[in-house]
């Protein structure tokens, strides 16, 4: 099990975010990856909006120009915080935010 105190970074973007060539949440994940994070997720979204409160939804058949999409990242306050001065020029348009974090399970066994 991880040890407490966990943080989770959370990332709201859209799907369509870019950073140079590629899409922004697919970077994100490989920077996150490479500064040694546990563990990281993104999710599409089906509907949601910003601080433009223009709405993002999924679209005919699934289909969208903007879909929304969430980053959720856990690991110690300190893993987390150091890699915020990479994470957070990256997001142009979108929310970071920190969270306090009680990992209950990892799903491995202990020992």
């Amino acid at each position: 099990m991880m040890q407490t105190p966990q943080k989770a970074l959370v990332v709201f973007i859209a799907e369509t975010d870019m950073w140079h060539d590629g899409k922004l949440y697919e970077a994100i994940v490989r920077t996150l990856e490479r500064q040694g994070i546990a563990g990281v997720t993104v999710n599409s979204g089906l509907m949601g909006y910003g601080i433009h409160r223009r709405i993002h939804r999924k679209g005919l058949f699934g289909v969208s120009d903007d879909k929304p999409v969430t980053i959720i990242a856990v690991d110690s306050e300190e893993k987390i915080r150091a890699a915020l001065p990479t994470i957070v020029p990256m997001v142009r348009e979108g929310l970071v935010m920190l969270q306090d974090a009680e990992v209950i399970s990892t799903g491995q066994p202990e020992g």
